[in-house]
């Protein structure tokens, strides 16, 4: 079975779609469950990659998407929630509050409303990679497009 034809991957495509008819999923033959397994598998910088990383502040759930060659800081997280009790989200949570598994986490199709925080410095890459449901799916997007397609809010969430 071709992975393009597995749940969360069709999920992910369908929000895709939904944005732009011209925007499609992509199967790698290898693996890009990692920054850096996509940046080779797609033959691109490591930053042009999009982590989607899902975060917990209290009892609620937020998404940080970030340049593939940067690290969320937890500190600048707190600061914008004004919250000390900010942790990442174990795999278990993830798949819960997203419907994907971590390696495959789109930023986009999720099955909770989730709020969206991008950071800036995916601006210095024309095209960026995000996943799309499963570790060897990704979707090609420019920053704007990405913006636009998860409502995301511009922050500067890197260390």
């Amino acid at each position: 079975m071709s992975l393009l034809n597995k749940e969360p991957v069709k999920r992910a495509e369908k929000a895709l779609k939904q944005f732009n008819e011209t925007l499609s999923v992509t199967e790698l033959e290898n693996t890009a469950r990692t920054a850096i397994d996509a940046a080779t598998s797609l033959n691109c910088e490591v930053g042009a990659i999009v982590k989607s990383l899902l975060f917990k502040n209290g009892d609620s759930y937020f998404l940080c998407l970030v340049s593939g060659d940067k690290r969320c800081s937890l500190n600048k997280l707190k600061k914008f929630f004004n919250s000390k009790d900010l942790s990442m989200a174990s795999p278990d949570e993830v798949k819960d509050q997203t419907g994907y598994t971590i390696g495959g986490v789109s930023p986009i199709g999720h099955i909770n409303n989730l709020q969206i925080l991008v950071d800036s410095s995916l601006n210095r890459f024309k095209d960026l990679y995000a996943a799309a449901g499963h570790p060897n799916c990704i979707f090609k997007i420019n920053f704007v497009d990405l913006l636009k397609l998860t409502n995301g809010s511009l922050e500067d969430i890197v260390e």
